[in-house]
């Protein structure tokens, strides 16, 4: 008896330790339709390690019989379930089609995506990081209906964001909340890779509750926390090449000399009598009575001590370099049922495609938060600390305009190539650039917030959160000796510059929610206070020995000394309060308040209340959609009013300012009738107490739907903008003597506008599946009122014709009515000074027979008519593949650049042109649209005209990337739970743009940095 005892004991402890045994469990994590699930998080309860599932909904960890593992998925109800003797465990979850259980940060709450009543645009953050750019604002270009971007191709990537049109003739940029923290700039200081969700309020009635601050829109940032579960270690590193999409061809020297050779003879001068240094080989012909240029010629040098030898230089090829783009980052986090930690590092580095241009970033972040006393009191930071530095050029224009025939060097190749006598008096842009190289910027900032939330009773919570933005500036701008050609600058001098920037922010609110039956009940209540300090301080001095960045200091200098200084502050106190409501998950409403009080404005109008209401109406879960249109998932009509405000005004607006001004105030006070005379003050602007707020009033409606498990998905909507009380400081006439400068409301502007956005999912088999969304607006802007006094500062002629009725920065000029080609056309036109063959022929639209200021006319809308975007994202087994299409239709764009390649003397005639010019119109080349070659304008064709306003429409392929995800059982045996590498590019390709854009990029017509075109490769990982 004893002997089968012991049996039983033994088999029964071989199968316990079996079943204890720690060994690896796989499984797959299906939906109710038996897809599979990616990206579900698998939690062992016990050891506390996790994972998540690949793109086939499968997984691999490590777990002993018994043990608990749970599955978690946005959007869908936890499962767990226990370990038993087999090492395969399946989970199959209840995933929502359209995530309307997602939570998302709207303001100072969260709300679940099927209870938003306004309009608000969630960002695909993954879409974002594809692209290789400093500023996740410019990688939302095309991303978001109603949200225009545009942008150069600088190393820090500005951007200039317009939400739903232009709202005020101030400041139309949108206010930012990261982590709760307010501001409007430095997006290029954030690291992508610390980004968590994005949502962009894009109506009244979700912005309000930022009040004064959000007339432009508001972008609200949440960063991203630590999670529950072992400890995570994730990086990705890329690397880019940039280069030029394509070049302006400028002319070289032999065609520079043809252009000039032709000037000349055009005008009935010698050619060879011009002070460029150029002769020519020449003749009249005979037969044809046309001058004929045989050959150009040049001497060996320009100058008479031979040091600069006559070049072909291509400056364009000089100024550029291969750009270099490197970005690493690496996140480490936990987390238990008590607190989560995340800790993130990165680095961005941008060699740009113009020499000694660049911009650098370090980041570090530190997130937490904590629970204690039971979870009654949770504390926490999210802290960042960037460093970024960046050097800058604006050398375009320069690029254009240096003489081909100029070298680079003199012929010591030491010393700087430049103009000699008869030349103008442009730079040397390689100078320009090495001289610069050092004239960078640093910028320190810390960003972030602390908070504690306290839970008084259930559904009952109290939230401070303190909110500062510290930035310290520092630059030392060095301006050197130099010599190039005739340009000579013998006094070197050191500009030393900071500012100090603080910004604070305090927080306080009580948060009720309330769930009882059918009904949902949210509602907050609270105050702010924000405070900003900033100063700025400079010092300068001239005379240093030694030009080396360890001598450049101010103590070293022995000439003349410099310095400035100034400082300001503003404050706003607010109080907020919203409540939203939700009954049966099918009628929605919500309504909020702000009252702002703000420093810049005057004792009458210091206070300004904004108001906003919304209500939704869940059409799917009426009985009559659910029971007769099963493929329905969710259809929601929603609308919404509200009030915000703009306070984007100086300062001092609303005060007395006097100065001094030694050239109008000295006066001889003690009769001593000679000797330095005291100063005294002026009146420079009068205050104004009644100064206001400007507000914006929107109203808004919008259908949100999907249909057939997300198949089908979007939204379409209609809004109406309203902007009045716009704050202008208007020009004054001189019989107002002292303080005729004074700040106004005075203003008035309209935006309409059409949204739609489109989407659609599928797994077509079981490896391949796609994602692809678009999204079109239209918006129509028009100044509405403005006050007589400046009624003519935004375009017109003084008579009738103004901005009123039309878009912010529409272009009036005149009508250009093709060349005159024939000498009839000459003679049978309206009278025109000095007009002549080849020349442009302007329309008489008064009909008067007299080409003059009355035919002028307004000649093109620079708010395009209609932008767009398409995404889409495929998937194949473990490759996956996307690309961004943005483009954006019938917009006017000034062509400034055609004042340097399609004339010679429009602007001056010294510097050098396009090679458009090799097409002019001549009596041999008739049919071309170039006009002649002219010495002087004489035809005034630097005139604003319709020759120099273009369609700049467009369509470009944005971004493109291909992935490979490595099998995770694979990877396993590296400890990593993820491995993807890729390759892609920015800006691949201009797919189309209007035949009438005769320049390079319809984007950035003018002289700004141009956007190159960027090809990377990188790399994810997690352990």
């Amino acid at each position: 008896m004893r002997r089968v005892i012991l049996c039983c004991v033994l088999v029964f402890c071989f199968m316990a330790s079996t079943y204890a045994q720690i060994r690896n469990i796989t499984g797959t994590v299906t939906d109710k339709s038996s897809k599979p699930v990616p990206g579900a998080s698998v939690y062992n309860v016990e050891t506390g390690k996790s994972t998540q599932t690949d793109e086939k909904g499968k997984f691999l960890i490590e777990a002993a019989g018994g043990q608990t593992l749970r599955f978690i998925y946005m959007g869908a109800q936890t499962v767990s379930s226990k370990v038993g003797s087999t090492s395969v465990v399946d989970a199959q979850l209840e995933v929502s089609a359209t995530n309307l259980n997602d939570v998302v940060v709207t303001g100072y709450q969260t709300e679940r995506k099927k209870d938003l009543t306004g309009d608000v645009a969630i960002v695909d953050v993954d879409e974002l990081k594809k692209q290789s750019v400093a500023n996740p604002m410019k990688a939302l270009q095309g991303q978001v209906a109603g949200v225009y971007i545009t942008g150069n191709g600088s190393p820090s990537a500005p951007a200039t964001i317009r939400i739903r049109g232009i709202g005020t003739l101030n400041d139309n940029d949108p206010l930012y909340i990261i982590d709760g923290v307010p501001t409007k700039s430095g997006m290029h200081e954030l690291n992508q890779a610390d980004i968590e969700s994005m949502q962009i309020l894009k109506d009244a009635s979700s912005a309000s509750i930022y009040g004064a601050r959000a007339a432009n829109g508001v972008i609200v940032i949440t960063t991203k926390k630590g999670k529950t579960g072992k400890t995570q270690l994730s990086g990705n590193a890329y690397s880019s090449l940039s280069t030029y999409v394509n070049k302006l061809e400028m002319l070289d020297a032999e065609g520079y000399g043809k252009i000039l050779w032709q000037a000349y003879v055009n005008k009935n001068l010698d050619p060879n009598s011009n002070g460029l240094r150029y002769q020519f080989d020449w003749k009249v012909d005979p037969n044809t009575n046309q001058p004929v240029l045989n050959k150009v010629l040049l001497p060996e040098f320009l100058n008479a001590t031979q040091t600069l030898r006559t070049s072909n230089t291509d400056w364009f090829k000089e100024i550029s370099q291969p750009g270099i783009i490197q970005n690493y980052d690496a996140q480490v986090s936990s987390g238990t049922e008590n607190g989560h930690y995340l800790l993130s590092l990165g680095y961005f580095d941008n060699k740009g495609i113009v020499r000694t241009t660049g911009f650098n970033r370090i980041s570090a972040r530190i997130n937490s938060d904590y629970k204690l006393f039971n979870g009654a009191l949770t504390i926490g930071q999210n802290l960042s600390v960037t460093k970024t530095k960046e050097v800058a050029a604006d050398i375009i224009n320069s690029a254009l305009q240096a003489l081909p025939i100029i070298p680079v060097h003199t012929v010591d190749g030491i010393g700087w190539g430049g103009p000699v006598d008869g030349m103008n008096d442009r730079q040397n842009p390689v100078r320009v650039l090495e001289d610069n190289q050092q004239n960078g910027y640093d910028f320190m900032r810390l960003f972030g917030n602390f908070f504690a939330d306290v839970k008084i009773a259930k559904g009952l919570v109290f939230k401070s959160n303190f909110g500062i933005d510290y930035g310290d500036y520092t630059s030392r701008n060095w301006q050197k000796k130099y010599q190039s050609g005739y340009l000579v600058n013998d006094v070197n001098k050191v500009i030393n510059t900071q500012t100090h920037n603080v910004k604070t922010t305090w927080t306080n609110t009580l948060n009720y929610s309330l769930e009882s039956g059918n009904h949902r009940l949210n509602a907050f209540a609270g105050t702010e206070h924000y405070v900003e300090n900033s100063n700025t301080f400079m010092a300068s001095r001239e005379g240093f020995v030694l030009e080396d960045p360890d001598y450049l200091y101010l103590d070293a200098g022995t000439g003349i000394k410099d310095n400035s200084g100034s400082g300001a502050k503003n404050v706003l106190l607010s109080y907020i309060g919203r409540a939203n409501y939700s009954y049966m998950d099918r009628y929605l409403v919500s309504a909020t308040i702000r009252r702002d009080g703000s420093s810049r404005f005057g004792a009458n109008n210091k206070y300004g209340w904004f108001p906003a209401f919304s209500g939704a109406w869940r059409i799917s879960e009426e009985s009559f959609v659910k029971n007769n249109a099963s493929f329905v998932d969710d259809l929601k009509l929603h609308a919404g009013w509200g009030k915000t405000g703009n306070q984007e005004i100086n300062n001092n607006a609303i005060y007395n300012i006097y100065l001094s001004n030694y050239n109008i105030t000295s006066y001889d006070m003690n009769g001593n009738k000679s000797g330095v005379l005291p100063s005294g003050f002026y009146l420079s602007q009068n205050a104004n107490p009644n100064l206001r707020w400007e507000a914006t009033e929107m109203s808004n409606v919008a259908l949100d739907f999907s249909l057939w498990k997300q198949k089908l998905y979007g939204s379409v909507g209609y809004y109406l903008k309203k902007t009045t009380g716009i704050l202008l400081l208007p020009p004054y006439i001189g019989v107002l003597g002292e303080g005729g400068n004074t700040y106004v409301n005075g203003a008035s502007m309209e935006n309409r506008g059409f949204e739609l956005s489109l989407g659609h999912k599928s797994r077509l088999t079981d490896d391949l599946s796609i994602d692809v969304n678009g999204n079109f607006d239209m918006v129509r802007n028009k100044v509405t009122y403005l006050p007589a006094a400046v009624v003519n500062a935004y375009g017109g002629d003084g008579k009738g014709q103004n901005i009123l009725g039309r878009s912010i920065g529409s272009f009036f000029g005149y009508v250009a009515d093709g060349l005159f080609r024939t000498q009839a056309e000459v003679d049978n036109s309206a009278a025109q000074p000095n007009k002549g063959l080849g020349r442009i022929r302007y329309a008489d639209l008064n009909h008067d027979g007299v080409i003059d200021i009355n035919d002028r006319t307004w000649i093109g809308n620079p708010v395009p008519k209609y932008t767009y975007g398409f995404n889409a994202n495929i998937n194949y087994k473990n490759f996956d593949f996307s690309f961004l299409l943005q483009g954006i239709g019938d917009v006017a764009v000034r062509n400034d650049a055609k004042s340097y390649t399609d004339f010679w003397g429009a602007i001056e005639s010294s510097s050098n042109k396009g090679a458009r010019l090799l097409n002019a119109w001549s009596p041999s080349n008739p049919n071309s649209d170039i006009p002649a070659v002219a010495l002087t304008d004489d035809n005034n064709e630097a005139r604003l005209s319709t020759y120099f306003i273009e369609n700049g429409s467009y369509l470009k392929l944005r971004n493109a990337q291909i992935g490979y995800t490595f099998n995770k059982q694979l990877i396993s045996k590296l400890k990593m739970q993820n491995l993807r590498v890729y390759i892609g590019g920015d800006n691949l390709a201009i797919l189309m743009k209007s035949k009438s854009f005769t320049g390079l990029d319809p984007e950035t017509p003018g002289f700004g940095y141009p956007n190159p075109l960027v090809v990377t490769a990188g790399i994810n990982v997690r352990f």
